[in-house]
């Protein structure tokens, strides 16, 4: 029997890397990441050689870490797919992290690049487009659904692109607001809190239960990540918001760690 195809991502990682693969009947292998979120390059390499996967899932920045990969590591990964496999660099959170893999797009044939308007607030319209070389666009197009894009999404996606200046600008806004929210959490007795390029920062505590609880109670609804990999072990995620969400979940935080 023919060997059933492979999709690989360094974990922990979206759930919609390894959920799809699933659907589609696919074997999922993910390799875990550094200690510090930083992809184990020799397992990276040693499972490509060995699984030959079709498809290579490198989300930059990565969810839930928040961190971005080393560009030169993710170059060498893509390269190792050769021709059997396709790249897909996941730019989710591009507006917040600033630099993008668009450019390595005429060094390679392989290379997918996925970006959505979910994350600049748009997320209600659900569009997300592809770049990727014209003969690799003209194989996706022949598996397109005919009618993928409604008349609603189309109208909200050029009033999106008529305005793009306010959208980045709230997307700098939510940046600086990152910077400040970084420093205060690092200055919490007891809190680790991780670098991040995207709009969210994840932080590790005693007891990720513990602090939700009393973070549900104070009415701030954060993300326990804390049971979803070894690596996330009391890590907890929250996005970044408005001046004023950001300082009352700042303050439930510091009250609930004493």
């Amino acid at each position: 029997a023919d060997r059933r195809a492979v999709v690989q991502a360094p974990v922990p990682a979206v759930v919609m890397y390894q959920r799809p693969a699933q659907f589609a009947r696919t074997d999922f292998v993910g390799l875990p990441l550094n200690s510090d979120f930083s992809l184990d390059q020799p397992a990276m390499l040693a499972a490509i050689a060995v699984h030959k996967p079709a498809v290579l899932f490198l989300a930059y920045p990565n969810n839930p870490t928040g961190n971005l990969y080393d560009a030169a590591d993710m170059v060498e990964l893509i390269d190792a797919l050769g021709e059997t496999g396709i790249a897909v660099v996941d730019e989710a959170y591009e507006p917040f992290a600033r630099t993008s893999f668009l450019k390595h797009l005429p060094e390679f044939e392989n290379l997918v690049v996925m970006r959505t308007l979910s994350k600049l607030g748009l997320a209600g319209i659900r569009l997300g487009y592809m770049s990727a070389a014209p003969k690799l666009l003209a194989q996706f197009d022949k598996v397109r659904p005919p009618y993928n894009i409604n008349v609603l999404t189309q109208v909200a996606a050029e009033f999106a692109l008529e305005h793009l200046s306010v959208l980045n600008a709230q997307a700098e806004q939510l940046n600086a607001a990152r910077t400040q929210m970084t420093a205060e959490l690092a200055a919490l007795p007891g809190v680790e809190v991780f670098t991040s390029a995207a709009n969210f920062l994840l932080f590790r505590v005693k007891n990720s239960d513990d602090i939700c609880e009393k973070l549900l109670a104070s009415k701030i609804l954060v993300k326990n990540m804390g049971k979803m990999h070894a690596l996330l072990a009391n890590c907890i995620r929250v996005t970044v918001s408005t001046p004023q969400e950001n300082s009352a979940f700042l303050a439930a935080l510091s009250a609930a760690l004493h």
